[in-house]
């Protein structure tokens, strides 16, 4: 299970937050620290346990969204002092299972940060409004059959395309999306990318790995 949170870790993208997110854990008041698709970093009182389970909620424009979670590491950052404050800990979890539209919720909710990122860098002024709005609608969690994956490889000043089966991220510069995408917003998403500072291009791989795995659920 180790090695496979650790497969997962390097696999997928994390958005980091500038600001945490208040959650509740175990029905006790939490701060999400960092999230992903596939699970978030936690700051917590009281310590936790590699496998134990527990429902981690937050809310999301009025909704609450929803997952069964499952710890697969945790620091104590804070013990407890002489002055009786409690332990604090930072938990990394693992999403096991979403509760109703929680997944779509969660992907509509990193697409509209990193949007927010992205104009806030003014990594490209000519097309951040179009590149924010086409990844907010990626990270919209299309539901449309499964054609497969699109690499975008970027070589240079130029744009390599190429089908492939898996939805993860290219090892190089570039991002791979579900192959139903529109071709137009595409060329957007790889202008707005080129202007992208290293910060800003790892996060359109992270919205465009959202869309890419939204297909597959």
């Amino acid at each position: 299970n180790a090695r496979y949170m650790t497969d997962e870790r390097r696999n997928f993208q994390r958005l980091r937050l500038a600001k945490p997110i208040l959650s509740v854990m175990n029905g006790h008041n939490a701060l999400i620290l960092d999230i992903g698709i596939t699970g978030a970093l936690v700051e917590h009182y009281g310590d936790a346990q590699p496998g134990q389970r527990f429902q981690l909620i937050f809310r999301w424009k009025g909704s609450d969204v929803e997952f069964v979670a499952e710890v697969a590491r945790t620091m104590i950052v804070r013990a407890p002092g002489g002055d009786g404050k409690s332990t604090v800990s930072h938990t990394g979890v693992h999403f096991v299972e979403a509760v109703g539209d929680s997944r779509d919720r969660l992907q509509d909710l990193m697409a509209t940060f990193v949007g927010r990122v992205l104009v806030a860098q003014k990594a490209n002024a000519a097309g951040d409004t179009a590149g924010t709005t086409i990844l907010q609608e990626l990270g919209g969690a299309r539901r449309m059959r499964n054609r497969g994956y699109v690499t975008y490889l970027l070589k240079g000043d130029r744009w390599l395309r190429v089908s492939v089966s898996s939805p993860k991220q290219p090892p190089g510069e570039g991002f791979t999306v579900a192959a139903h995408e529109d071709e137009e917003e595409v060329e957007v998403l790889c202008k707005t990318y080129e202007h992208s500072d290293a910060e800003g291009r790892r996060l359109i791989r992270l919205v465009a790995e959202l869309s890419a795995m939204s297909s597959e659920h």
